[in-house]
């Protein structure tokens, strides 16, 4: 299995299976609901998940929740709330959204106010080694003194402004590992520097270390994550003494209106949105249709075709005449998944499958991907036919609290409406 490493510009071999493979995935900081776009790397990450696991791998997928952040003081004092008031509740909301997504849950997703000890210790550990120091109450990283820094990014260091401004720093370039409580900040946490919290790179390195130990095989996030924060954590962590991640693989961005989809710029599609609306199915065709690790642009148009596409290989299992004709082969399929995970090329021989007749291999590609819901269809009962129809023609008369009644009845029952861009399907949930 290869994957390509930002950090070397080329692609790495994975160790041979079984491995063990441990993988790290940053996950969202919670403040609100996330967006359609943060669920990418949860989705390409729990695909590489199920992926080494066919081929005979034991993998270990630790994927972090960030409830320690400036943002959530931010929004809490926008709210009138305590932070941690809404960081339970934003952690509440992205396991309910994320779930809905249907892959199943990462091994392991630790909040950074359960790593407190671990994160203290790793910055006293940089203090003694010289790459740290204590001002005013905040530690900060010497970025002079880790003579690597910029090498995952390509950042130049000399060119570099101030990541966090602050007059108690030797360096503008130098950033937080502790930052001393302020007075609109309503959680803080003892530390050998003061009360305080910890600054958001070094949480990632502390938790990292924590599941997966001193070095592991893969990192993963979003593009935009590559600077500041991974090259910040890759410092850290090499600076005291770790090997840390292997291979660094990122993910590239959706893009809407040709702007990167993000919650500073106000451009997001809430993902439970877009999942009521297409069906999660099409989300993840629509995801599989690119490459990972680059950029996708988001339109109705486009979730439409995945929508449409769901439905062909629906009609796929439906249809009681076969065709058949010349395909790919397994191997052919595990070759391009193995070469960088290319989901898109995976897709294509998806494709012939279904129109070659290969029903057997198609039920197995398609599980690969969570998307085994598109083999098992079940034919709805009629009245839950009629209360869809009834649905409709609530939302028709703008009736939308009775068309939400109905639709939670019919969820009641375990059946989920989707909305198509002609109609109405009834899809078997449980």
């Amino acid at each position: 299995m290869r994957l390509s490493d930002s950090l070397t510009r080329r692609k790495q071999e994975l160790p041979p299976p079984p491995g063990p493979i441990g993988m790290y995935f940053c996950g969202p900081t919670v403040y609100q609901r996330i967006h359609v776009g943060n669920a990418r790397p949860y989705v390409f990450s729990l695909w590489l998940r199920r992926w080494l696991h066919e081929g005979g791998y034991d993998v270990k997928l630790v994927e972090n929740i960030t409830d320690i952040n400036d943002k959530i003081y931010e929004a809490a004092a926008r709210k009138g709330i305590r932070s941690d008031e809404l960081a339970r509740a934003a952690t509440r909301w992205y396991v309910e959204d994320t779930d809905a997504l249907g892959l199943g849950r990462p091994d392991v997703e630790p909040l950074a106010t359960e790593s407190l000890p671990e994160i203290v210790a790793l910055i006293e550990d940089l203090v003694a080694r010289g790459l740290a120091y204590e001002s005013g109450g905040d530690v900060y990283f010497r970025v002079s003194a880790f003579p690597d820094y910029g090498v995952l990014s390509g950042a130049d260091p000399d060119a570099m402004i101030a990541q966090e401004p602050s007059e108690l720093k030797e360096d503008a370039r130098d950033f937080a590992l502790w930052k001393a409580t302020k007075p609109h900040e309503d959680t803080a946490w003892d530390s050998p520097w003061g009360r305080g919290r910890p600054g958001w790179h070094i949480e990632c390195s502390a938790m990292a270390e924590k599941h997966l130990g001193r070095a592991f095989d893969v990192h993963g996030g979003g593009l935009d994550l590559r600077f500041p924060h991974h090259e910040n954590e890759l410092a850290q962590s090499r600076g005291a003494g770790r090997e840390f991640a292997r291979t660094w693989a990122h993910n590239g961005m959706l893009r809407l209106d040709e702007t990167k989809m993000s919650k500073s710029v106000g451009n997001v599609l809430p993902l439970r949105d877009v999942l009521e609306r297409w069906g999660r199915e099409a989300l993840l065709l629509f995801f599989l249709g690119a490459h990972y690790r680059n950029w996708i642009d988001f339109s109705e148009e486009a979730m439409d075709a995945a929508a449409a596409e769901a439905e062909r290989f629906r009609n796929a299992f439906r249809e009681q005449e076969r065709a058949s004709g010349p395909s790919r082969e397994w191997n052919d399929f595990v070759a391009v998944l193995e070469d960088d995970f290319a989901t898109q090329k995976a897709l294509a021989i998806l494709h012939e499958w279904r129109s070659s007749g290969r029903l057997d291999l198609l039920r197995r590609g398609l599980g690969i991907f969570g998307l085994e819901t598109l083999v098992h269809d079940e034919e709805p009962p009629p009245e839950l036919v009629a209360l869809a129809r009834s649905r409709e023609e609530a939302r028709a008369r703008g009736d939308f609290g009775e068309a939400d009644r109905i639709r939670d009845d019919i969820a009641k029952r375990g059946w989920e409406i989707r909305d198509l861009p002609n109609g109405f399907r009834l899809v078997r949930v449980r």
